[in-house]
């Protein structure tokens, strides 16, 4: 029979979460820094047009280029993010089920 999950799985698992740590901090990291620095952005473009009403401003700045760049950096960054939550969270489903495999298995041999 195969193994559910194999020593080999945790240990992937286990490497993941220590050997990526610091890429996945700095993903987080680069994700909220591009939603603040959208903020700044966004005044930077608006004090361009300072002779317009601000929902004048606001419409010129949601429309520069610059802007639409930054939205298309900060999918990105948002993508990469979530990866790295999805990879965890995926590694820490491992762990726990090959800590329920050995728990049932020791719980087993018990009964016997």
């Amino acid at each position: 029979m195969k193994e559910i999950v194999t020593d080999n799985d945790v240990q992937k698992a286990l490497d993941f979460l220590r050997y990526e740590a610091q890429n996945a901090a700095e993903a987080k990291a680069h994700r909220l820094y591009m939603v603040e620095y959208r903020k700044t952005m966004k005044a930077n473009v608006m004090q361009l047009h300072l002779n317009k009403p601000v929902a004048a401003q606001e419409r010129e700045a949601y429309r520069a280029a610059e802007y639409i760049a930054h939205l298309d950096a900060l999918k990105a960054a948002i993508t990469q993010d979530v990866f790295y939550e999805w990879k965890r969270a995926a590694a820490e489903a491992t762990i726990e089920a090959w800590r329920t495999l050995n728990a049932n298995r020791r719980g087993e041999g018990k009964l016997q």
